[in-house]
């Protein structure tokens, strides 16, 4: 049997809030409950406090009492009939003075008795007529002492909160005066207010409900209604996939600014840990890749050099009624771009040997046809002509250039420009000899750097200026030697040189004077330069053309990040 799926984390927020929203009403409410409720027993306290004090020091109230008082105690040795009759004919003339001033009050003040009695307890006045002349039902004896006090107590009309305070003429008692407010009356106004809280309570549950409901649907679109395993269980893939890749990863939200970045982008570009947040265009990239990260539209594998990689670089907007971000893939092309290199080189020299086999072919076949004319010193002077030629170009560079990668660059590149009609040469001042190169300056970025350099060189010489006639024989010279605790490679051409427009222009990846599509060889120089903490000069060749030269330090260690910083490419007109 399938399990059901747990309810999404929307879902759940929503009945955990909507159950919390309703306790925390209903404990608001049982709370105001409550303190109306004391709130109002002690505003009828206070009512019965002032009717009660104000009726006892009423003058008519006084005076009614003293007549009463005396009334019913005059006529000492008489019959107790006739004690009994004055005494009931006193109370019938006292009530009727101070019931109708009672009443009065007890309308007006809106308390639900006041009571005036002798202080024996009898009653005088009473909101129910029949119960004047009974004795009164409560606690009399902190009054009879001359202390006002209150207290809640069951009489004739019920539970009441009643105030019983003495009337007092002079210094004797001779009154009492209860003033109170039923419990029923009070309860019956605090059920009205209740009524009020219930509904402002139920109206607060259905707008803390609403509100919750509203916040929980805009979190399930966010969240994709995704229960909480699911979310968690999503980010520890994600974390895991970022982790994993080696490829860069970059996402940019809608102001450009990083939101995410994996280990590969950081390591790629070059970033710190505080990556986070930074504007793309606030990272130092070059002008190139910095464009290609605010881009609005999506870029497919695209070509871009930074100081020290060349990197493959795809975006895709992220787009969802309004742009969200960039998505940004970023792939090392460094070592296949200098495979790619070699690979060129490489097909050139084959390129090259089957030029120079196809013409030895002919020069055997015009050896072999000497020999067969009998003209055999002929055929001997026409062979080692050109062995002799050979033999010294290989010669001078073996002698000169004991870095075995260099030598046979130099030999393979002078075969390739003589294929071209262009002569290669090394000067005679060039010498490196072997093991000069330090182990952190690899043989391949001597390649990429000494090798773009001869095929930009042997191009150019090719050429030739607006309004010039071509030289009269094409020239690249090179050279290579140690000139203090640096490597200098000089490669200048007979070419037209370069205008002084283009000359800040020429290391940029895409420039070039052969058209669309090209463009690259210098940037990887300069690239390959900046990677050995080196520095590349422009200037104008003795032959006319372009003069490039490079100057690497042969340090035996490393140079620190300071001085790493402080080489950079200088080009100079």
């Amino acid at each position: 049997m399938r399990r059901p799926r747990p309810r999404s984390l929307a879902g759940q927020l929503f009945a955990m809030q909507v159950v919390l929203v309703a306790a925390v009403v209903a404990g608001c409410a049982v709370f105001a409950y409550l303190t109306d409720r004391d709130q109002a027993e002690e505003t009828a306290r206070r009512q019965t406090v002032a009717t009660a004090t104000a009726v006892a020091d009423s003058p008519s109230v006084i005076e009614a009492a003293r007549t009463g008082t005396a009334a019913g105690t005059s006529g000492g040795g008489r019959t107790a009939d006739g004690a009994a009759g004055r005494a009931a004919n006193g109370i019938t003339r006292t009530s009727a003075v101070l019931q109708p001033y009672a009443e009065r009050v007890r309308q007006d003040s809106g308390v639900d008795f006041v009571v005036i009695m002798a202080p024996n307890g009898t009653r005088w006045t009473h909101p129910e007529p029949q119960q004047i002349g009974r004795t009164y039902i409560g606690h009399t004896g902190e009054a009879l002492r001359g202390r006002t006090f209150s207290e809640t107590h069951k009489g004739v009309l019920g539970l009441s909160v009643r105030t019983i305070t003495p009337v007092r003429d002079g210094d004797r008692i001779v009154a009492l005066v209860s003033a109170g407010i039923t419990i029923d009356r009070i309860s019956a106004q605090v059920r009205q207010q209740l009524t009020a809280l219930l509904g402002m309570a139920g109206a607060a549950l259905v707008l803390g409900g609403a509100g919750t409901y509203v916040v929980n649907a805009r979190l399930r679109r966010h969240t994709h209604g995704m229960n909480a395993a699911e979310l968690s269980r999503m980010h520890a893939y994600h974390e895991a996939t970022l982790h994993a890749l080696r490829e860069g990863l970059l996402m940019l939200d809608g102001q450009r600014r990083i939101a995410l970045i994996n280990d590969g982008a950081r390591e790629l570009l070059g970033l710190g840990p505080d990556a986070v947040g930074r504007g793309a265009a606030e990272l130092g990239l070059p002008p190139g890749l910095t464009g290609a990260l605010l881009a609005s539209e999506p870029r497919v594998d695209e070509l871009h050099l930074t100081a020290d990689r060349v990197l493959v670089v795809s975006t895709q907007p992220v787009v969802g009624g309004e742009r969200r971000g960039t998505v940004v893939t970023l792939r090392d092309h460094t070592e296949l771009q200098s495979l790619t290199g070699e690979l060129d080189s490489e097909r050139g020299f084959s390129q090259a040997l089957r030029a120079q086999a196809h013409e030895a072919a002919n020069r055997l076949h015009t050896v072999v046809s000497l020999i067969e004319l009998d003209r055999t010193d002929e055929a001997v002077r026409f062979a080692t002509a050109e062995l002799e030629l050979a033999q010294a170009l290989t010669d001078r560079v073996v002698s000169a250039v004991g870095e075995p990668v260099l030598a046979a660059l130099l030999l393979g590149k002078a075969a390739q420009a003589n294929e071209s009609g262009v002569e290669l040469v090394l000067t005679g001042d060039s010498r490196i000899d072997d093991g000069v190169l330090p182990p952190w300056l690899p043989a391949r970025d001597l390649v990429t750097i000494l090798g773009n350099l001869i095929d930009n060189a042997v191009e150019a010489a090719t050429m030739t200026g607006a309004g010039t006639s071509p030289p009269a024989r094409s020239r690249v010279t090179v050279s290579a030697r140690v000139v203090g605790r640096d490597l200098v490679l000089c490669v200048g051409d007979s070419g037209p040189g370069v205008r002084p427009e283009d000359v800040d222009a020429v290391f940029e990846r895409g420039w070039s004077t052969r058209g669309p599509g090209r463009g690259l060889g210098l940037a990887l120089v300069r690239q390959a330069v900046h990677r050995a903490h080196g520095a590349v000069e422009l200037a104008q060749a003795p032959d006319g053309g372009a003069r490039f030269t490079v100057r690497l330090p042969l340090r035996t260690e490393e140079p620190s990040e300071e001085t790493a910083k402080g080489a950079g490419e200088r080009v100079r007109g």
